[in-house]
């Protein structure tokens, strides 16, 4: 009964954890990495204002390397012009995908080399579009993120082995009275008649310790009714023997004595 009330807790607050950990370190992975990309998108905005003003390659190259993004090679703008398209600083993202974000108009992410980029339209003041391309690596995006899911695995262990230790201790509680019982029982049946089991532990074995006390009582007061019975019977046949003896003897010698 102990280790099935251990095992069941086991099954049950490993199933407990599982459910709500799994769930909790896929949330904070999508926090990770929504962190990440916000953070790109204002460092990409960082660059917005220049880009209103001018598209001159000096000055564009000046305001990207005085970002830090731009000075850690990560950010990169993709400025239309009539002999080819103009990319200043680091490119990651394929011509492609900045040609597909130039003519959506919206914000994409595409997976590059070693991370993300996130490719965030903006707006010239010539009316065309520019990319700003900002380089997210693979290790800002799960960032933290081990740590949080070592955490939760720990907090879950935590989890378990307390609620084994609880269901540890409470299968005792139930089995060690059921155990005295059990062991009660035989004593009784071996003729310790004074074997008595302590009324503890829960409500049913509780009253079945009562059951068996009483059980016990009575037991011992047939065993003495059968012997005041067999004392009090020895005591009447006593006398009418010893009458039958005395008239055996008065008839002396012959048949009838010895009949």
């Amino acid at each position: 009964m102990r280790w099935a009330l251990v095992k069941v807790c086991l099954a049950v607050t490993a199933m407990v954890v599982i459910a709500f950990a799994v769930p909790l370190g896929l949330v904070i992975r999508e926090m990770a990495s929504d962190r990440a990309f916000s953070d790109a998108e204002r460092q990409a905005a960082m660059i917005a204002p220049t880009l209103s003003i001018t598209t001159d390659r000096e000055e564009l190259t000046r305001a990207v390397l005085s970002t830090e993004p731009g000075d850690r090679g990560r950010l990169a703008v993709h400025v239309p012009a009539e002999g080819g398209p103009l990319d200043i600083g680091t490119r990651r993202a394929t011509p492609k995908d900045v040609a597909t974000v130039r003519k959506a108009g919206r914000a994409s992410i595409t997976e590059v080399t070693g991370g993300f980029a996130l490719l965030q339209p903006t707006a010239l003041g010539t009316g065309d579009i520019a990319v700003v391309e900002v380089f997210v690596p693979e290790g800002e995006v799960s960032h933290g993120v081990a740590t949080a899911w070592l955490m939760l695995a720990g907090v879950g262990v935590a989890l378990i082995v307390g609620s084994v230790a609880v269901a540890d201790r409470l299968g005792v509680r139930m089995v060690q009275p059921a155990q005295r019982l059990a062991g009660a029982a035989q004593d009784l049946g071996e003729g310790r008649l004074g074997t008595r089991v302590p009324e503890e532990g829960p409500t049913e074995l509780r009253s079945a310790a009562v059951a068996f006390n009483s059980m016990a009582d009575q037991v011992v007061q047939l065993l003495a009714n059968e012997r005041e019975l067999a004392a009090d019977l020895s005591h009447r046949l006593r006398t009418p023997l010893t009458v039958l003896r005395l008239n055996a003897a008065s008839l002396g010698e012959g048949p009838a004595a010895e009949q």
